[in-house]
This record gives structure tokens, sequence and C-alpha cells, in this order.
């Protein structure tokens, strides 16, 4: 998951209640719409995972070369040979993870709502901070407060951001503006009327556009 020099890469997250066997066609398609960093298999509304789910999409993940994650379960990661956890529930359960999965597996860190937090997390060195919630893009562009913890964030600190764009693709190049390492993406992949494929190729470019921009 080693963020790309001259741009964001792309962080895309499953709908929270999925079948496997109907979508993993769309996850298939999305995967080879562009390049992907990494996937996280969230739960549902509730954080429960469903084993056919992760065992289903794990292996199709990495054979596109991207990392798998799992959110919040060590277990289930640790089962399916996942390339690592998302962890939200707090410092303890981090710092547990951290325990048994460094270094040979990724551990992130998510749920994020202010500076102070971000710090305490930051000091545990996670591979990644996640600003946002993963099925937090309830509106086109990405919330301030995301941007803005993601800006000061990235401008001060060597640990990876990555940030959650808004529920259109629109809101991509605003989330990459903010100097994060990836950016997330949730139903501007799942519910983008040309499909999940195409939907990826647009966020892919324009990211390499505001690399570009950077440069």
């Amino acid at each position: 998951m080693d963020d790309a020099a001259d741009a964001p890469r792309l962080f895309l997250i499953t709908p929270p209640r999925v079948e496997a066997e109907s979508f993993t066609p769309r996850l298939e398609e999305a995967l080879v719409g562009g390049d992907v960093a990494a996937v996280l298999i969230a739960g549902d509304r509730d954080g429960a995972l469903s084993q056919a789910v992760v065992e289903r999409f794990v292996p199709i993940i990495q054979a596109a070369g991207a990392a798998a994650l799992i959110a919040d379960d060590t277990r289930f990661a640790g089962h399916v040979k996942a390339d690592g956890v998302h962890v939200e529930s707090g410092l303890d359960d981090l710092r547990l993870a951290l325990k048994s999965f460094r270094p040979k597996r990724i551990v992130g860190a998510g749920h994020l709502t202010s500076r102070h937090a971000a710090m305490e997390v930051g000091e545990l060195e996670p591979d990644y901070l996640f600003f946002g919630r993963p099925q937090g893009d309830t509106h086109d562009a990405p919330h301030p407060k995301v941007l803005q913890l993601a800006e000061w964030w990235s401008e001060l600190m060597e640990i990876p951001a990555v940030a959650m764009a808004g529920r259109s693709l629109d809101g991509v190049a605003e989330a990459a503006a903010t100097g994060a390492a990836f950016v997330a993406v949730h139903d501007a992949i799942w519910q983008h009327a040309g499909g999940p494929g195409e939907a990826v190729a647009a966020a892919e470019a324009a990211l390499r556009r505001s690399g570009r921009q950077a440069a």
C-alpha cells in the first residue's frame, strides 16, 4: 500500500450489506477499472461481517494487486489471510492489532474526529490514519472537517492519510487536494450510473491530474 510519488491512490470501501455471489462481478469490474491500492471490506451498519463475503472477496482483491483490509475484526483478518485490518474501535484495540499483525500486515486507524485523537493514534504508528467515516459520504462533497484534518495531518506528519471523498466523483479531486496519500471512495463508485469500472477509471484520472498539478 505504498503511496505514489506524484498522486494519491484509490482506497475502495465495499457497501455495508452485500451478497457475496451477486456483488462479486461489481467488485471485479471496479478492480480492473484502474489502479486501486486497497479495498476495505466493511461490515453492516452494526459492524458485523459476513464470513461468506470476506472469504469470497479477499482473494479477488489480492489477485488484482490491491490490499484486502478487514474492518475491525482481527479474527477474520487472520483466518482469511487478509493483508490487514482497519481499526475504529479505540486505542486498546489498535494496540492489540499492532501487536498481533505487525510487521507482516497492515494496521490502519479510523474514527478520528479531532487533532487530539489523531495525535494519540499517530503515537502508536499505524500504517495509515483514515479521516472520515467509511460510509460517511452522505453528501456529494467531502465533509469540510475531513478535508481540514487530512490537510493538517498530511502537511505535518509522515504516516499516510486517507481522506474520505464525497458521494460524487467530483469530490475526489477535493480530497486529493489535501495532500492525503489515499482517497477513499464508496458510493461514488458503487452508485455510479456507468458502473464501478467506469467510476474507478474516472476517479483515478482525477487523482493523476491532481498529482501533476501538485508536481
